[in-house]
């Protein structure tokens, strides 16, 4: 668990066992759904990933959180797209670092798609955070920040602007494979929830669960190395977490029954049949 939330945590613990607590807890009917959804660069299974097409799919969806990819154009504008190069998913060619956001604003984002998404374009941080946030939940991912220097602080910053740097306000996650990156976000934005993206069972430790909860909040594996005793142990390290990338009906079942905090899927429908 998170230095700073050691103490909150130990009052909450205390107060949920006073004999006070147990007089006056409500009496609940039922379970409650503790899982979300989250929606793998929107509903990516039914629109063009990354685009406002998918983010809107995803809000019409319900789903609890959309999962967006942030890098930096040539002159410096934050832009949501997954791969370095636009080549997959666009009608251009070349990396992101390279290109000028005029040029990525040229491209057309959606054909590839389908005819329906014909002109979809590359879509800016700070509109989708303007579009979305109060709305649903922004699970930040920051991809190769490596290639970007400083753009954690370009995040905190267009985050800090729109007043989104307080939990308090709406759901704001970050989260990379570059753990030092993760590291520089929570001095930047201490009171902003972390992740950590793990694809190797290498990572999975009780060393490195407990380095991780340093400073992270969630611990967010490929589904494939996710089992019963991983999730335990994630849990008992007080770090939520959440897992990808859903794709069949059969590895949201799976999911489903690990009992995770979080199922980032590209088909909500999979995991949330209210969808």
């Amino acid at each position: 668990m998170k230095k700073k939330t050691l103490l909150g945590a130990g009052f909450a613990l205390a107060l949920l066992f006073s004999p006070f607590h147990q007089a006056c807890a409500p009496e609940t009917t039922g379970d409650l759904r503790k899982m979300d959804t989250v929606a793998h660069r929107g509903a990516s299974g039914y629109a063009p990933e990354n685009t406002i097409a998918a983010f809107d799919k995803a809000l019409e969806m319900k789903v609890d959180y959309i999962e967006i990819d942030v890098q930096r154009s040539k002159d410096g504008e934050l832009v949501v797209m997954h791969d370095n190069k636009v080549d997959r998913t666009t009608n251009g060619t070349g990396y992101i670092k390279d290109l000028t956001f005029e040029q990525l604003r040229s491209l057309d984002a959606g054909s590839w798609k389908g005819e329906q998404f014909t002109g979809e374009k590359i879509a800016t941080f700070g509109e989708v955070l303007d579009r979305y946030h109060g709305k649903i939940g922004i699970l930040i991912e920051l991809k190769s920040p490596e290639l970007y220097p400083g753009i954690e602080e370009s995040v905190a910053q267009e985050l800090i602007e729109r007043n989104l740097n307080h939990p308090q306000n709406e759901k704001i996650i970050i989260q990379s494979f570059n753990f030092e990156s993760m590291k520089k976000i929570d001095a930047l934005l201490p009171k902003v929830p972390i992740g950590v993206l793990i694809s190797s069972k290498a990572h999975t430790t009780e060393q490195a669960l407990e380095d991780f909860a340093t400073y992270a909040d969630y611990f967010n594996p490929i589904y494939g190395i996710v089992t019963e005793d991983l999730v335990n142990q994630v849990h008992s390290h007080g770090m939520k977490i959440s897992t990808w990338t859903v794709r069949s009906h059969e590895s949201a079942e799976f999911l489903l029954s690990m009992n995770v905090d979080a199922i980032i899927t590209d088909f909500p429908d999979y995991v949330d049949p209210r969808n």
